[in-house]
């Protein structure tokens, strides 16, 4: 159902406000994405939005996350409401954090990645996860879980500020605020840089 032109301005205008990261004719552009997209889906939630598969194949496509357990991480953080559905507020607002998110955001959203089981915390046994996900082991002569569990040691003792075996949001923040390059340590969860 096309949207009138008035609800189609009013939308626009309240998705620049809430996402604050993109201007007029970008969110338009966005969500004329989404109709496409949303059209092209034919899923259970006609006209209100596309699914999980449909999400998972445009970050593939268009951000090159290829990372099974990223994906859907990413997808459950999207989703705020946890339908099963990502609607145009929740594909702009997201989108937002991932393509123009300040440092705080994307702290945030890779945090919340990593945090597999939502606990708040991201455990030894999370980061294996998503380590052995990630990494490529070549060497035929090492057990490649013992270098995955030596690279989560090494990660916890640079890390975990309070010593209690695992990473609080806290721990996680303030090792990227001291090096930046440990924003994707446990594995590529925003998008490729082009």
């Amino acid at each position: 159902a096309a949207m009138s032109r008035k609800g189609m301005k009013l939308l626009v205008d309240s998705l620049i406000r809430s996402s604050k990261h993109f201007n007029k004719s970008e969110v338009e552009c966005l969500v004329s994405l989404f109709d496409m997209l949303v059209a092209k889906a034919s899923s259970d939630f006609a006209g209100v939005g596309f699914n999980r598969i449909v999400f998972r194949d445009i970050l593939h496509s268009a951000f090159g996350m290829t990372d099974d357990v990223v994906l859907d991480r990413v997808f459950s953080i999207f989703d705020r409401d946890n339908d099963g559905c990502i609607t145009v507020v929740e594909w702009v607002e997201g989108l937002g954090v991932l393509l123009r998110g300040t440092l705080d955001e994307k702290i945030k959203h890779c945090f919340q990645v990593y945090d597999l089981n939502s606990d708040g915390y991201i455990s030894r046994e999370e980061m294996f996860q998503m380590l052995k996900n990630s990494l490529l082991i070549q060497s035929a002569d090492e057990e490649p879980d013992e270098g995955i569990k030596d690279l989560v040691e090494i990660a916890l003792k640079k890390m975990d500020h309070d010593h209690d075996g695992k990473l609080s949001f806290t721990d996680f923040e303030k090792a990227v605020r001291d090096e930046n390059l440990l924003l994707e340590a446990f594995g590529p969860c925003l998008p490729d840089i082009k």
